[in-house]
This record gives C-alpha cells, structure tokens and sequence, in this order.
C-alpha cells in the first residue's frame, strides 16, 4: 500500500489514529520487516488484527549470483511461484539495483532476452518494491552499512506497460517516512510508449526517464523493435520533448549497438542530427550476447568509431561497460536462465 492507501486503512477500516498508520508505514517501508509481530511499538491487539485483515507479501530469494565485476543478480519468487531478476550494480561509492516491473515481457525487442519469455503478468507495486527490501537484506548480511543509492527500472518487463503498479511503487519508494529514496536517483526506462510517457510527465514527482531507442531511422528500429510500428520515432521524440526536466536533469537515449544492423559510423551520423538540440544524453551499450539471438556484438573499433563520431556532431555519448555479463546480468539478458519457464500471455501494447 502507498502511505494515503495504507493512512485510509488504518484510520477507516481499523478506525485507529493516523500516527498508527505513520509506525506502520515506517516498520513496512523503513525497516523492511517481514511479520506483524516484529511491529514493537504497535499495540499487540492491534497487531492482531492486522495480521488478520492483512499480510505483509514478500519474494523469496531463490538465488544469488555473484559476478567477477561485483555484481550481483537475484532471482526472486512471488508467491504464486512467478520468477523475476534483479541486479544490484556496484560503481566505487554508488550501487545501482536494476529492478523488474513486469513477469516477462510482451513488447518483443528482437535483441532482449526478457523478450523470448513472453509477458506472465504483471507484478504488483509490493513484489516491485520488495526487490528493494530484498537487495538490501543481503546488503545488510554481506556489507553492512552499504546503501542503495540509484535505483532504475531497466530489469525484466516495460514499466509503462505496467504503470499504475510501477507509480505506485515509486510513491513507496520515495516517500520520507519509508525508503526514502531520491527522485533524482530514480530512473524509469521505456521502449517508447508514448501515451506512459505523456501520463508519467503529467504525475505530481519527476523521475529520470530512459528511452530505448537503438535506431535513428523508423525501418531499422522497426525491425529490431516491433514497438516502432505503432509508436514511430517522431512520435517518441515529441513525446519526450514534452516530459517535464528540470534544467539540470536530461533524457537519456539507449542504443544498444549491434553489429551490421545499427553500428555504421553512418548510422552515428544519423543519430547525432535525430537529436540535435535536444536536452539528451546517449548511453552506448555494445549488445550483450545470448543464445536466443542470431545478432554480433560489434569490434571495438567500431563501437569507438561510432562513438566518436556521435560526440564530434556535439552529442554527449557514454559506453556502458557490461556489467554481470558473466551470469547473464546485463542490459538485454536478464531470462531465468536455469530456472523456471514463464508462461507467455497475448497483450497490446
């Protein structure tokens, strides 16, 4: 529950007085705990009746795999037995944990692993959040006093096909008397679908948006992106034209690089004037193999290439190291791989 939901309940349903709900929120959000019982300061009759009006939902930690980078990817089961992954990134004082909004994905980008399982379901704002609470029960067991400072929705399934859920989440996450995570360290990555987009702009918070865009020209994208056909780039880019930043913050653009398909010191040309003027930057990612693929990472020489021709146009371009790539953690690869399979459903975009 968000803290007015929660506030609702407490005070309506259970008729108690609102700081109740702000010890609650605090004890679910703040410290993560697991069981009504561990709620000390709340009256046991109280504690009572809420383990018998409500339960506090948690994913089980099935696995942790650790990289020879550092990182670390989590395989999480939901109650129901669904699966997700979740992966926390260590860069010196900063960890990143790359969270799931979705079982699945059905959007269908030709380049993501995510993509072969096909779309199971959503996940609900408490299994989002509880990949947070999970990252940072194993912090506390393996690096105490170690936090979580950035926070994006970059793992398995599209946030903004799953956005009411995902928003609800970020008022969990974000509010002060719970996590307390920064807005500005929040980053909610879209393939494009621009009525999300539009809705996430108009929400009363602003967060970092991400766009996938790994092509500068509708027909490649396309191809690789079945998304483009409904949602073309000039629609993608007046949508993000329109997303409230301030004008310290920019639009992030991702463009996975595959060999042969978007790679071309051409295509880097292409993609500089796209976005000429825009308040962007761009994230290069060399794409990270898997076997469902029939696509090449390109040379380096190539991926500079392209790189430094995207800069000479004026576009501020960033290589994103792989991260994990050693157990299937990074960008595009997150697919249970060695676990269980994710039973497909049929939805629109």
């Amino acid at each position: 529950m968000t803290y007015g939901e929660l506030a609702a309940f407490v005070t309506g349903e259970l008729g108690e007085p609102a700081y109740r709900a702000e010890q609650i929120f605090r004890w679910l959000h703040g410290r993560g705990v697991t069981s009504v019982d561990e709620m000390t300061n709340v009256p046991k009759p109280l504690r009572a009746r809420l383990a018998e009006r409500a339960h506090i939902g948690t994913l089980r930690v099935d696995r942790v795999q650790r990289s020879r980078d550092g990182t670390r990817k989590l395989r999480l089961v939901a109650r129901d037995g669904a699966a997700i992954e979740s992966v926390l990134i260590p860069d010196g004082d900063k960890l990143t944990q790359c969270i799931s909004s979705q079982v699945g994905c059905a959007l269908d980008c030709k380049f993501c692993a995510t993509a072969t399982l096909g779309l199971s379901r959503n996940l609900d704002a408490g299994e989002i959040v509880d990949q947070v609470y999970r990252a940072r029960a194993l912090l506390a067991v393996e690096e105490p006093g170690r936090r979580i400072t950035n926070l994006v929705y970059m793992g398995m399934g599209e946030p903004l096909h799953n956005y009411d859920q995902v928003v609800r989440s970020l008022r969990i996450l974000t509010h002060e008397l719970g996590a307390n995570l920064s807005h500005r360290r929040i980053t909610v990555s879209t393939v494009g679908l621009v009525p999300g987009i539009d809705k996430l702009g108009r929400e009363d918070f602003q967060v970092n948006l991400a766009v996938s865009l790994n092509a500068a020209d509708d027909a490649t994208r396309a191809r690789i992106m079945p998304v483009n056909k409904k949602y073309p780039i000039a629609a993608l880019l007046a949508a993000v034209a329109r997303y409230p930043l301030d004008r310290r913050r920019r639009v992030t653009f991702e463009y996975v690089l595959i060999e042969g398909v978007n790679d071309s010191v051409a295509d880097a040309a292409k993609l500089a004037r796209l976005l000429s003027g825009m308040r962007c930057k761009v994230n290069l990612i060399p794409w990270n193999p898997h076997p469902a693929a029939p696509f090449r990472r390109p040379s380096d020489a190539a991926i500079a290439a392209f790189q430094n021709e995207v800069k000479r146009r004026g576009l501020p371009a960033y290589l994103r190291a792989p991260r994990g790539d050693d157990i299937d953690a990074a960008c595009g690869q997150l697919a249970l791989r060695g676990g269980d399979a994710v039973v497909p459903l049929s939805v629109r975009a």
